[in-house]
């Protein structure tokens, strides 16, 4: 059920879903959550409210797994809840969970959180129909007669291409007219997150990838999907940003509506970082919110690390595409942003999906210490800009540490000594159920 109990406990949160189209899904048996939410806010003694949302690869059953963990460690940490309650009388915190479609296929059957969820595809998995699988990949992609084809020949190929040297001609074919099809474009720095990349080239993408995915003793994550999955990846950012930016953005604000003294906190992890951003700025950073936040805690961001900045070193006279959050104020505390050099997924094949035809003509590094690239995520290198970005660098601290935040400022917490676990092409990129991570989020509402 939408309304939750965190296991173990007798704490209840709101979990929200909505449908590809931004839309509050209608099918929920505990009825509309957004009204229930908001007339808990109306009739209840809610001083703060917390929203949250998880990131790309997560249909309703992980999404309520993801939440649990978060907000079980969060009460975990009752040193902060008390120092809280101590500082602020009455101190009643309200948390909600949002749900958005992010992963390329799934279970989005609210009232069957047991089913089965297709977390990948496998060269030799018989379990999915092919006619299921295009179906799948077109819902999310593009459900034109010629994306639909294009799938059919490139999962086809998967099929008994199982690890090629090589892309084959009709599929690398096949993808450009998906690329197409998809209406996903490629403008460069400082656009919107999902085409702040340079032009699809499937070719390069397979190659990179496969040396890559090599390096794990396996081609099992690469192959012919590879590109695949990064069309995939960018879809799914593009919707994070058309959610935030839309229903986020107007569910947001009718939250704010409703009492003037409510604090408002917002949590995000990967492309859940890019929801909330859009939730601040409205469409096209046009939107108009009842009063700024309180604070933004972006935890291992998987979008750009110029985001924030007002003039991109690398492209001068660029400002990120969130940028004017800054200028407006659209954050009264602070914002923080956590990055580890364990997590794979924003260290490694963020840059990938971004840049492969750079990365593989120019046989450079996915990552360096030393320097910041053009296409670098959020979770790899914390926000970054020119001489003109101010944000203040410091390493996560134990659970018990406070820290020193303060309204109006940046926080880049290098945060390698505690995300660090996980293996596979994602390493440590979920592991974010720490109490060392959910001590940094209560110390900003602290601040706030």
């Amino acid at each position: 059920m939408p309304v939750e109990i965190v296991p173990e406990t007798d704490f209840k949160y709101y979990l929200i879903a909505f449908d590809e189209e931004g839309r509050e899904r209608q099918d929920d048996p505990d009825g509309q959550m957004s009204q229930r939410v908001l007339e808990v806010l109306k009739t209840e003694p809610i001083t703060d409210v917390f929203l949250i949302s998880h990131g790309w690869r997560s249909d309703v059953p992980a999404a309520r797994r993801q939440y649990s963990r978060w907000i079980k460690v969060m009460l975990e940490q009752e040193a902060d809840l008390d120092y809280i309650r101590e500082i602020r009388p009455g101190f009643s915190p309200l948390l909600v969970g949002l749900h958005w479609p992010s992963l390329p296929w799934g279970n989005y059957d609210l009232a069957n959180s047991s089913a089965i969820s297709y977390h990948g595809l496998s060269a030799s998995s018989t379990v999915t129909p092919m006619s299921q699988l295009v179906n799948e990949y077109a819902t999310r992609l593009s459900e034109t007669s010629a994306a639909r084809q294009a799938l059919q020949t490139i999962l086809l190929s998967a099929q008994q291409n199982i690890a090629p040297e090589e892309l084959p001609p009709e599929v690398g074919q096949a993808y450009r007219i998906l690329n197409y099809e998809t209406t996903l474009s490629s403008q460069g720095l400082g656009s919107s997150p999902a085409t702040d990349r340079e032009p699809f080239d499937p070719e390069s993408t397979f190659l990179v990838a496969r040396q890559e995915a090599l390096s794990y003793g396996g081609f099992s994550w690469g192959g012919v999907l590879a590109p695949l999955r990064t069309l995939s990846f960018w879809k799914m950012k593009d919707r994070a940003r058309q959610f935030g930016e839309a229903a986020g953005h107007e569910f947001l604000k009718d939250l704010q509506r409703v009492k003037e003294e409510v604090r408002f906190h917002l949590v995000g992890h990967s492309f859940g970082c890019i929801v909330l951003s859009g939730m601040l700025a409205g469409q096209k950073n046009w939107g108009v919110l009842e009063r700024p936040v309180n604070s933004l805690f972006l935890i291992q961001g998987a979008f750009s690390h110029w985001s924030y900045c007002g003039d991109i070193p690398v492209t001068p006279g660029v400002a990120g595409y969130f940028h004017p959050l800054i200028t407006e104020g659209k954050v009264s505390g602070s914002i923080i942003t956590t990055y580890s050099k364990f997590d794979t997924a924003v260290c490694k094949w963020y840059p990938l999906a971004a840049s492969a035809s750079s990365l593989f003509t120019r046989s450079v590094s996915f990552f360096e210490f030393n320097q910041f690239p053009m296409y670098g995520a959020l979770g790899a290198f914390g926000a970054r800009g020119g001489d003109d970005f101010q944000a203040v660098e410091m390493d996560m601290l134990d659970k018990d540490s406070p820290y020193p935040f303060y309204p109006g400022q940046i926080y880049n917490l290098d945060s390698q000594e505690f995300i660090q676990e996980g293996s596979g092409p994602e390493g440590a990129h979920n592991d974010i159920a720490r109490r060392e991570v959910a001590h940094a989020v209560w110390q900003a509402a602290i601040a706030s």
